[in-house]
C-alpha cells in the first residue's frame, strides 16, 4: 500500500475511534437526540424476539444501525442515571438553600449593627456640634 494512502487510512480509523469514544461518553441519562442528529424513539422489544429480555425497553435512534455511532440505550439505565443526576442537583440545591438562610441571618445581624452604629453617630454628632 502506498504510504500516503496508508496515512489517510490511519486518519480515517483514528477519526472513527474518536467518534466511537464520543458516542460511548454521550450515552448518559435519557438521550434527547442521537449523535447523527436523528430523534430518539422509545422502543419495546417485541414478542417475535424469543429470549429472556421480552418487553425490554430502549431509547433508540430512529435511524439505528449497529455500528456504535447511534444510540440504543436501555431504558432502565437511562432512567436510573437521570434519577442519580437529579438527586445530585437536589442535594446541591439544598446546600444552597441552607447557605442562603445563613447569609440572611448574617445580613440581619449586620443591619442591626449598622442601625446601632448610626444611633451612636447621631449621639456623637449631637454631643460634638451642640
Amino acid at each position: 500500500m502506498d504510504p500516503a494512502e496508508e496515512r489517510r487510512e490511519m486518519k480515517r480509523q483514528k477519526e472513527h475511534y474518536m467518534m466511537l469514544q464520543c458516542a460511548a461518553d454521550a450515552q448518559y441519562g435519557i438521550p434527547t437526540r442521537c449523535l447523527c442528529g436523528s430523534r430518539i424513539i422509545n422502543e419495546v422489544r417485541g414478542k417475535e424476539e424469543y429470549d429472556n429480555l421480552l418487553g425490554k425497553r430502549f431509547f433508540t435512534c430512529k435511524n439505528y444501525e449497529d455500528d456504535g455511532l447511534h444510540f440504543r440505550h436501555p431504558w432502565v439505565f437511562g432512567v436510573q442515571e437521570e434519577i442519580e443526576s437529579l438527586t445530585k442537583r437536589v442535594k446541591e440545591s439544598e446546600e444552597v438553600i441552607l447557605l442562603v438562610a445563613k447569609l440572611n441571618k448574617q445580613i440581619e445581624t449586620l443591619a442591626e449593627q449598622v442601625h446601632d452604629l448610626n444611633v451612636k453617630v447621631r449621639v456623637l454628632q449631637k454631643v460634638c456640634f451642640d
